[in-house]
């Protein structure tokens, strides 16, 4: 005898042979009932709508950049910003070089290298951090956020060092164009450094915690593209200020 199945998506009777799998139980050997029949095809239809809503998320996430748009837009602005000012530190350094060549002088040169490879290493530490989480290893991707925090703060105490040695000489912001440019860029980039490391600190808590993991770390991955652009914004400054 042979069964009838309705066909929802053609709105259609179809004739099912007795051989036919629609016909057959999960074993192969009890013939479904008609309800069972409904349930099969109930069944069949939503696994194809959770695959077709997968697909969809799945070329949603394709087309957005590795922590979203809104970090990249951020990213965006900074180097717009810091690249006008270290424009006009250039321009200032042409109509005035003798100045900034004096001033240039009384910076400290080793520090401040210091602290390039300390932002190096930092940045290197996150994105080892980020790849740890993605790959689901959330105590491993913690101990590297911390390390990422650890040349964060580094690096800022050492730029206070600097800054006390200046003031100490009696060198201050607004004693002329050169420190007054330096004060400037500087201070607002160790700004981004503090920002950026209270940003770890608190995905680190998060990491360390649970709240994020290889399925969930959006934030991680925009804190760490903030961290990075630090990087790059000295990587900027710090030929141009210390030796140019």
């Amino acid at each position: 005898m042979r069964d009838l199945c309705f066909d929802p998506l053609e709105a259609k009777l179809t004739v099912i042979h007795p051989e036919h799998p629609l016909s057959k139980g999960h074993s192969g050997h009890s013939p479904l009932t008609p309800f069972g029949t409904l349930a099969l095809i109930s069944k069949n239809m939503t696994s194809q709508l959770n695959s077709e809503s997968l697909t969809a998320h799945e070329e949603y996430n394709r087309f957005e950049p590795p922590g979203g748009f809104l970090v990249w837009i951020v990213v965006f602005l900074e180097l717009i910003t810091f690249s006008a000012g270290i424009l006009v530190f250039m321009v200032q350094g042409q109509s005035d070089p003798e100045a900034f060549r004096t001033g240039r002088a009384l910076l400290n040169q080793p520090i401040a290298l210091a602290n390039t490879m300390i932002l190096l290493t930092g940045g290197w530490c996150m994105a080892n951090g980020i790849s740890s989480l993605r790959r689901g290893h959330q105590i491993q991707s913690s101990r590297w956020i911390a390390a990422a925090i650890a040349t964060g703060l580094a690096f800022l105490v050492l730029k206070a060092v600097e800054y006390a040695e200046k003031i100490s000489h009696g060198i201050g912001f607004g004693d002329d164009t050169f420190f007054t440019l330096y004060f400037l860029l500087t201070g607002f980039h160790f700004a981004h450094v503090l920002a950026a490391a209270i940003l770890l600190t608190a995905m680190w808590v998060g990491v360390h915690r649970g709240r994020y993991h290889r399925d969930h770390h959006l934030d991680v991955e925009s804190s760490g593209i903030f961290w990075h652009m630090c990087d790059l914004i000295w990587l900027l400054l710090f030929p141009v200020i210390y030796l140019l």
